[in-house]
């Protein structure tokens, strides 16, 4: 980061009142781009015409003795004493840098109309710099001359080529050696090249430097939460006072306290903690007895206040309530004043503006006198719902010791009203029948009557008695199905008992011919399956009977995949491993190259055969 010179013009005016103020005009100097006398003197010692940028020459009458204006040195950030940062320039301001004149050495600005030096991010806590481009003849005391007008310089890390590291005390003398990037250093008056170079300043990453940096970042989080922290005890309320610590003194001070309907609330919270922290033995349980005895004595108290509070708030509903209802009283009369208004016989004699008024109040009127019969109902509301929840209170312990109770009887009675209603269903069949026969009964003869009458009454019996019947023929079919699947179940049992003998029975004799025929199961019993696995079987036997020293079961079914891709690899060695008398396995190879190889012994099967 570039830092260059500002001038400071200082203005002091006197106000009306004659006080002095300071006015700093950071109006930057009016100077070229580039001061002729400057560049002349230092193209003059580097033995070189004084010319300008273009080329023309600078002041023809210029004498290289005289130099530059003597006793006044150019005004650079690297002058002992100007212990401040330049503060950032614009990026429109021009920019003026001069030759700086050390003991041994000249420093020469770089071309104003060039780029400014790039440099890399800064890292945090930055108070290293690296500088480049030193002279090859360039010692550590020049280095050490030009650098500490920057500051306190602690270390210096030289190198064999060019370069060097250097530590200032602070961060702000960092900004002050990058001012001298670009600028050329020249040693002495000579102009060999091991005594010139062009010096590169840049931001360097050191860890001690890190490392400071976060020790300042931590010790600044450490007062960050301490100041936290003050601010929370600040704010926090105050902590209620200790209690005191068990003594007899101290018990007879409660004791008295407890007594005192003032220090009731301070008294108990102390008998409270104390009997929390187990002060309460055998020796103290009496006077802590006594002094529970005496916050006892309280709850009488607080009752009665609780009491007198109700009362007076029922008194203060009671009076509301009245002041309610004689204001509600007084808009009625209100309200009827402007209706009897409005009636034809006066409304005629008033003009349309009074008309008007007297309308708006009405309304009026009317909804503030509607707003407070609403409240006056809402009080009266709330009172009956108190009421009838005191009347539910009582009577929901009665309700639900009978709950049970009646809903056994509701049941009951459900059962009761179904029975009686088809027993009156009957009756009105039977009505509607009597009320026919009447009918007929009026049309024909008496003994006809008294003949149905009889038929009647003995198609009734005999239909009861037909009832009867099926109802014990029912009954009767009931235990007969009841006994037949009784018996179901004992043949199923049977037959599960049965089955079971003859799975064991079949089970012994197969077990019996196996033992006595192993030879014909073994014949019957092949362990090809299919024609697929004939060919398999077929295909590699060719196989291994062309390679006598085996091969591996991934090599086998890397030549049966050319020939079907759907070949499963264990499918193949399961079907080898059955044919024990046509393959075997066997293991080659020593240690880490120790592999399983399967071999082709159909034909030594057939020379044991």
């Amino acid at each position: 980061m570039q830092r260059f010179i500002w001038l400071w013009v200082y203005e002091i005016g006197t106000a009306a009142d004659n006080s002095r103020t300071l006015n700093v005009d950071s109006t930057a100097m009016t100077l070229p781009m580039s001061d002729p006398t400057a560049w002349a003197t230092a193209m003059n010692n580097l033995g070189m015409a004084p010319l300008g940028i273009a080329g023309q020459p600078i002041l023809p009458d210029f004498d290289p003795a005289l130099g530059m204006m003597t006793g006044i040195p150019p005004i650079t950030p690297m002058m002992p004493g100007l212990g401040i940062v330049p503060p950032p320039i614009p990026p429109d301001m021009p920019v003026v840098k001069e030759i700086i004149h050390c003991k041994s050495c000249t420093l020469f600005p770089p071309n104003p109309n060039l780029p400014p030096p790039a440099t890399r991010e800064r890292p945090p806590g930055c108070k290293t710099v690296f500088v480049g481009g030193l002279p090859e003849n360039g010692t550590e005391q020049i280095i050490v001359e030009v650098f500490e007008q920057c500051g306190e310089i602690i270390a210096i890390r030289k190198s064999k080529k060019n370069f060097c590291h250097i530590r200032f005390a602070e961060e702000y003398m960092v900004d002050k050696a990058l001012y001298l990037s670009g600028y050329r250093i020249r040693l002495g008056s000579s102009t060999d090249k091991k005594d010139t170079g062009r010096l590169h300043v840049d931001f360097a990453q050191a860890r001690d430097d890190l490392y400071e940096w976060e020790c300042k970042q931590r010790m600044l989080a450490r007062e960050e939460r301490h100041r936290r922290r003050m601010e929370e005890e600040r704010l926090r309320p105050p902590s209620p006072p200790p209690v005191v610590h068990y003594s007899d003194h101290e018990c007879s001070i409660v004791a008295e306290k407890l007594k005192d309907d003032s220090k009731f609330s301070e008294a108990v919270q102390t008998l409270l903690t104390w009997i929390e922290r187990g002060e309460v033995n055998r020796r103290s349980a009496n006077n802590f007895y006594s002094m529970i005895q005496s916050a006892n004595s309280h709850v009488r108290r607080l009752v009665n206040e609780k009491a007198a509070h109700e009362k007076d708030m029922e008194e203060a509903k009671e009076k509301f309530k009245q002041a309610l209802s004689g204001i509600l009283i007084q808009f009625e009369q209100i309200v009827a004043v402007y209706h009897s208004a409005s009636k034809q016989k006066a409304w005629d004699h008033f003009t349309k503006a009074q008309r008007k008024n007297i309308s708006v109040w009405c309304k009026q009127a009317e909804e503030i006198r509607n707003i407070h019969n609403d409240e006056l109902m809402g009080i009266r509301r709330e009172e009956e719902m108190e009421m009838s929840d005191d009347e539910i209170e009582e009577t929901t312990e009665t309700k639900e010791t009978e709950e049970s109770a009646l809903v056994s009887q509701a049941e009951a009675l459900k059962e009761e009203n179904d029975s009686l209603r088809w027993q009156l269903d009957a009756y009105r069949n039977e009505v509607e029948l009597l009320k026919q026969e009447q009918g007929k009964a009026h049309r024909e003869d008496d003994p006809n009557k008294e003949q149905q009458l009889k038929l009647l009454q003995q198609a009734l019996q005999g239909m009861q008695q037909h009832l009867l019947k099926v109802q014990e023929e029912y009954k009767r079919k009931e235990a007969e199905l009841e006994k037949i699947k009784d018996d179901k179940l004992q043949v199923e049992k049977m037959l599960e008992n049965l089955k079971e003998k003859e799975n064991c029975a079949s089970r012994l004799c197969a077990s019996s011919q196996e033992s006595d025929y192993p030879l014909e199961k073994t014949m019957n019993s092949s362990p090809i399956k299919s024609e697929r696995e004939a060919l398999l079987v077929g295909i590699i036997s060719t196989f291994l009977h062309v390679h006598p020293f085996g091969a591996s079961i991934e090599y086998i079914c890397s030549y049966l995949h050319r020939l079907d891709n759907k070949i499963c690899t264990s499918d193949v060695e399961c079907l080898m491993s059955r044919l024990q008398h046509t393959f075997k396995q066997e293991m080659t190879g020593v240690g880490a190259s120790l592999e399983k190889r399967w071999k082709f012994c159909g034909f030594e099967g057939l020379k044991l055969t």
